[in-house]
């Protein structure tokens, strides 16, 4: 049995034991030259261990966030070099910013130190090729504790000259209480809805009513793409006037932008009886326009079965991902319409006489057990069913991952 008062005597340390104050300083500014991160976990060790005065603490708290930086710079570099890398290296990048952005929320750098990282951060920033900028804007805006160094930032970012940066510039202003500021860069650019809209609440926050609603009635006239935000604006504005008519057409407008069941539900519940027999044509009007599944959606629900199998009788495309929603709202119909349903199932049906990926092999069980659904559980028919799977099953009997994959997802497979 080992003596417990050897403590195995490491040999390091033993040596660390016998090392003076000046040897141990050496030898960690040695590591510190091969490995940034030891500087980092010395200072946050240390802090637990020792006493010093709080400027000290201070300063070591500063040091601790620029080492973070040090030490994810390399590979932010790499990325900026090349326009973007691999997965593994962008969660890598992205993980030591976070890092970095958390520990600038929980502490002040020094000047010099700010100074030396805000730099750094701008000139990623500028450039722009690191696929990074959301993090480093954040960082940029961590430095940040106060409304002096906030306008200081957005001076900086005003001028890169660039729309990006110039639109955090206007916010910075805006936020800080510098008008002037805001409202010069905010004039330069009045081309989309969401400019209108911005400039619009800028009026109302400080009180000028009648600007906010002028500027936000020119926007409907002039702006282009987005616009919900200023329709929302102009329907509450409404509201509050006691524009009842005119609250309802912004109202409507908003929710049709992109019409769902959700918000034909919301229509019709804000109407009254007279005000939806005037809204409700032309709701349906858009459906018969853009019939996809959000209009199936709301034929359902107002009972209408035969308009809504109407768009599984068409040969449809789309992805994978998005097929969930349609499926779902087919399967509503099952029991309605068997025949219709199995037939729109079986188009997308992948083809099952190739070898694939497993993936590929699990979507297709997916979509043959679709069709088991149908032949067994509304329309009994069993033996078609069997007939059907088997001679799947036989086409395929020398690929054992079809064979899993589609034993995990039909229930009966391996019986058959």
């Amino acid at each position: 049995m080992k003596n417990k008062n050897t403590k195995n005597k490491d040999p390091l340390i033993s040596m660390l034991d016998a090392a003076s104050k000046g040897d141990l300083i050496e030898l960690i500014e040695e590591l510190m030259g091969n490995d940034l991160s030891i500087r980092r976990i010395c200072i946050n060790h240390l802090k637990e261990k020792v006493i010093v005065n709080s400027s000290v603490t201070a300063d070591a708290d500063s040091s601790v966030a620029l080492t973070l930086w040090h030490e994810v710079e390399p590979e932010l570099s790499e990325l900026d070099e090349y326009g973007g890398g691999d997965y593994s290296l962008m969660e890598d990048v992205g993980e030591g910013l976070y890092e970095l952005y958390k520990k600038l929320k929980e502490v002040t750098l020094t000047d010099e130190d700010r100074y030396e990282l805000l730099n750094e951060v701008m000139s990623y920033i500028e450039s722009g090729n690191a696929g990074m900028d959301d993090s480093l804007y954040d960082i940029a805006y961590a430095l940040c504790k106060n409304d002096e160094s906030l306008k200081e930032l957005a001076e900086r970012f005003e001028n890169l000259k660039r729309d990006w940066p110039l639109r955090h510039a206007r916010g910075i202003y805006r936020r800080i209480g510098e008008h002037k500021k805001y409202l010069e860069l905010r004039l330069l650019k009045m081309k989309y809805g969401m400019d209108y809209y911005d400039l619009a609440s800028y009026y109302w926050e400080t009180g000028e009513k009648s600007k906010a609603v002028d500027t936000a009635q020119k926007g409907m006239k002039f702006g282009q793409g987005r616009m919900e935000e200023l329709k929302i604006f102009l329907a509450e504005r409404a509201k509050e006037a006691g524009d009842r008519d005119t609250y309802l057409e912004y109202y409507f407008s908003q929710k049709t932008d992109s019409l769902t069941l959700s918000s034909y539900k919301e229509i019709k519940n804000e109407c009254k009886k007279e005000e939806w027999e005037k809204y409700e044509p032309k709701l349906l009007k858009i459906m018969k326009k853009d019939f996809n599944i959000q209009a199936v959606k709301i034929h359902l629900y107002r009972q209408e079965y035969e308009a809504a199998l109407q768009y599984f009788k068409k040969d449809r495309r789309f992805s994978y991902y998005g097929s969930h929603e349609v499926f779902s709202v087919a399967e509503e119909l099952e029991n309605r319409y068997p025949e219709h349903i199995l037939r729109f199932y079986k188009l997308f049906i992948g083809n099952l006489n190739t070898s694939t990926t497993r993936k590929i092999y699990s979507e297709n069980a997916v979509a043959v057990a679709r069709v088991r659904r149908v032949l067994v559980d509304v329309m009994k028919k069993t033996d078609k069913w069997e007939k059907y799977a088997l001679s799947i099953k036989l086409n395929n009997d020398r690929r054992p991952a079809f064979q899993d994959e589609f034993a995990r997802v039909i229930p009966d497979w391996k019986s058959l």
